[in-house]
């Protein structure tokens, strides 16, 4: 009965309020405080009861409440936080699936808190860790096998279809065999309600499918192992997950100490030869491949397979950029000087840490003492630090209206015990530094001690970071932002010399260009890629994707779309996830044809110089 109610919660009122001014819609579609009490109470009776219904309604329910209306904001916040904690007090797994759900569509980051407290809660009772129950909480969204759900309707039948690149398919499939990609008229007539489920359930799937990728992403830096019994349905069977886990490398390991990297083929496990893994059962751990963990020669071989078979994989794995460390940071031991010195705007680089596990507070221009961006790494008890601070003096020239700085300079990369006092340091100007008995205890570990994976994937991630949020990356800064102050960082990083997200897309464009189109107009240039236009030639950075014309390196500004695309038909990418690597691309065939460039902004710059 509760689950029929529930599912009343977010439509109008039957009878609306009798009121007659602007937010008379807005009224009518809240619950009115004595009904609010009366549903949290109905909620929590709920979380005594592990029924897979319960469980469910209380999912859907609580997404209703937290979902933001105009003029008002959160529809209601205490029946939303009520049904986190009522899922928290269950063990089904249709509460692991709700709490899955819910983690994926509800963004706030303080229910995002509480999301994740209920799911430890859940775990603790299940007697697993938090990435264990994740691994068995991805809901299936009616999907029966990988990637695809089938469902009729009367007289059609329609088959979802989960597509790499976060895309869905749609087809309608008549008695008589026809197929058709528009909704058929009957089925807009007699199933709404179910064509509108239908719809969601794909919108859900893909959203869900990014969680996943990140989430996997992210596992690569915490060399995990799976039992095969703990691995096989949560991963390769799961009707989902494997949309990604089939595009992925895994290392398979038996007990007599036998090794089998291998990925999927039309749903089969094989091996680089493309031949199926015999005696998969009898694996005993798994685990996701990690190029450091490889030969050079089994990197490229792998590179190879995914380019031969036309495959894609959800991010960079196989051609993965990985960080050794260097003879410059062998001699400063302690600290890493390979990202410092750059200019980021720090609301974006605050999100793009966040998104990848770092802990961060965006800096205030106040008397206060901020602990550096970090992350923890618990699988091996270290963690990494990023020094920054703000730059500027002048409140709100300097800063955001509310005071945080609008820019942040970079400096060292550390690493120390996970239990180790955290640095401390001004929001802007002095060094961070540990106070008393911390800084006589608390040592940066050698840089030689962090394992290579570990210490690859932290820096790998300050890479993007530098790569995304720098002043540097933005080409409408060309006369150094503001006042000229940045001028000679943005050059130097506009046109410098290549970090190793750079350099790894150099070395795949060297492989890629004999296969291209327009291959006898580009070349690699050092650390540009050339391209020789009808008008004029063009020098394209690998790194901040900035371009420069020949004979006197005169910039061109030519603004990225959001998501610079390329035609698969034209170009084909063995990975997801290189926005600058899809610019560069973009560029490069825009300049071949520039003759054909109508748009006059461009035009104009292309002028040569009087």
């Amino acid at each position: 009965q509760v689950s029929n109610w529930f599912s009343l919660v977010g439509s109008p009122r039957t009878v609306p309020l009798p009121m007659q001014n602007e937010n008379a819609a807005v009224a009518n579609l809240l619950i009115v405080e004595e009904n609010t009490e009366l549903l949290k109470g109905l909620v929590w009776i709920c979380g005594t009861m592990d029924l897979p219904e319960c469980a469910t309604s209380l999912g859907s329910l609580s997404i209703v409440s937290f979902k933001k209306m105009p003029k008002h904001g959160p529809f209601n916040t205490k029946i939303g936080n009520a049904c986190i904690w009522a899922l928290g007090q269950t063990s089904s797994d249709s509460a692991v699936t709700s709490l899955a759900a819910m983690k994926v569509k509800i963004k706030s980051r303080s229910v995002q808190k509480a999301i994740t407290t209920a799911m430890e809660a859940v775990a603790d009772r299940l007697g697993l860790n938090l990435s264990e129950l994740e691994d068995i909480g991805i809901p299936h969204y009616g999907l029966t096998a990988v990637g695809e759900r089938v469902s009729s309707f009367g007289e059609f039948t329609a088959t979802l279809s989960i597509l790499p690149g976060s895309k869905t398919q749609l087809l309608w499939t008549t008695e008589s065999g026809k197929t058709q990609k528009t909704v058929p008229k009957a089925v807009k007539e007699n199933f709404s309600e179910e064509l509108k489920e239908l719809k969601q359930a794909g919108k859900d799937a893909i959203k869900m499918l990014s969680s996943i990728r990140e989430r996997l992403d992210k596992l690569l830096r915490t060399n995990r192992q799976w039992s095969y019994t703990e691995w096989i349905d949560p991963y390769w069977n799961h009707p989902l997950t494997a949309v990604i886990a089939h595009r992925l490398i895994w290392t398979f390991i038996w007990s007599d100490g036998r090794e089998c990297s291998g990925t999927g083929l039309n749903n089969v496990c094989v091996d680089i030869n493309s031949k199926p893994i015999d005696d998969l059962q009898s694996v005993e751990h798994v685990r996701l491949w990690h190029p450091i963990n490889h030969s050079e020669a089994d990197v490229v071989a792998w590179r190879e397979w995914f380019e031969t078979n036309k495959l894609v994989q959800p991010f960079k794995q196989a051609h993965r950029e990985i960080y050794v460390l260097t003879d410059a940071e062998k001699k400063t031991n302690t600290y890493s000087n390979r990202f410092a010195s750059h200019v980021i705007k720090q609301h974006q680089f605050n999100a793009l840490s966040l998104s990848r596990g770092w802990q961060n507070q965006l800096r205030l221009m106040v008397d206060d003492g901020f602990v550096p961006p970090y992350i923890e790494l618990p699988e091996i008890k270290i963690r990494a630090e990023y020094w920054v601070e703000g730059i500027g003096e002048d409140y709100e020239k300097d800063t955001t209206e509310s005071g945080s700085y609008l820019y942040l300079s970079t400096d060292q990369v550390r690493f120390y015990s996970i239990h180790a006092a955290r640095n401390k340091a001004p929001a802007y100007g002095g060094g961070y530094s540990m106070h008393g008995e911390d800084a006589r205890i608390n040592h940066p570990l050698p840089l030689k001690d962090i394992p290579p994976l570990q210490f690859s994937e932290v820096l790998r991630d300050i890479d993007l970071f530098i790569g995304v949020a720098s002043v540097g990356n933005n080409p409408d800064w060309f006369d150094g932002g503001p006042e000229g102050r940045f001028f000679q960082y943005w050059t130097e990083f506009s046109f410098g010399e290549l970090e190793e997200a750079a350099k790894s897309r150099k070395r795949f464009l060297e492989s890629l260009i004999p296969r291209l189109k327009i291959r006898d107009v580009c070349e690699i240039d050092g650390r540009f890629l050339k391209v020789t236009g009808k008008l004029r030639t063009y020098k394209i950075h690998l790194g901040s994707t900035g371009i420069l014309m020949e004979p006197n390196d005169q910039y061109v500004c030519i603004l990225p779309v959001q998501t610079p695309n390329v035609d698969a038909n034209i170009v084909f990418l063995p990975f997801e996830g290189d926005s600058c690597l899809t610019t560069i691309l973009s560029k490069a065939f825009l300049l071949a044809e520039d003759d054909k460039i109508t748009d006059e902004m461009i035009l104009k710059q292309m002028k040569p110089r009087k």
